[in-house]
């Protein structure tokens, strides 16, 4: 029986045989860039998500491959069977941090978790996905994405909008930002005042309630200073 981390392992490996990251292989199938991500397969309550036969069917009329290289891919041993050394090569170099408009990506879940972020809240480790945002790479030093997961953010933020957040811009009264606690919290909220101890945050959503924060239990707080809706 097929295991979920076999599936989507064949479709790493297949992006990897093309020299491309996950989100590549997608845009190139047609599909959303940010399909398979990482933060795609798992649900916000942690149930595995798996990808659908029409996705798989796009991907292999992309790339030309069979099916019987795409089961092939199944085996870790596989990631670049069948290419020559020279290509190998190449492919081994492409999985360098990508250039031009592609940012780190990550799951609001998955950024409540430990070794994401360094302690300004800058993206750090490893695990992140990418996506594509519109700017040059001198204006977005920093800046990554966040995927909202889950309905708390409703009606302004849904689930699977993107969140583009700059850790290094100044935060101001009103801005909509990225609160993490260090509890490993992590909130999309709008900044109503901030004193020299504490912060108070209006819910984007009005089922849930304002909160106030002291200063030493947030870890970091990061504008949003854009939204892929």
């Amino acid at each position: 029986m097929l295991s979920h981390e076999q599936i989507w392992g064949a479709i790493d490996r297949l992006a990897e045989r093309h020299a491309l990251t996950p989100s590549g292989l997608a845009r190139r199938a047609g599909l959303d860039p940010t399909s398979f991500n990482k933060s795609k397969r798992l649900s916000a309550d942690g149930r595995l998500r798996w990808p659908s036969t029409e996705s798989i069917a796009k991907v292999l009329d992309a790339t030309g491959a069979s099916m019987e290289q795409f089961l092939a891919f199944l085996r870790p041993d596989a990631e670049l069977s069948e290419q020559p050394a020279e290509q190998r090569a190449e492919q081994l170099g492409a999985a360098t941090p990508p250039q031009g408009n592609a940012i780190p990506l990550l799951g609001f879940a998955q950024a409540g978790a430990g070794g994401f972020f360094d302690d300004g809240g800058f993206p750090a480790g490893q695990g992140w996905d990418v996506v594509e945002f519109p700017a040059t790479p001198a204006q977005k030093s920093g800046v990554y994405a966040l995927e909202v997961q889950g309905e708390s953010m409703m009606p302004l933020y849904r689930d699977g909008d993107v969140l583009i957040v700059e850790p290094a811009a100044q935060v101001r009264r009103n801005d909509r930002v990225v609160v993490r606690t260090r509890e490993g919290e992590v909130m999309a909220k709008v900044l109503l005042r901030q004193s020299p101890r504490s912060i108070e945050l209006l819910s984007l959503n009005p089922e849930h309630p304002n909160r106030t924060l002291d200063l030493a239990d947030v870890d970091w707080i990061a504008r949003i200073i854009w939204a892929s809706q």
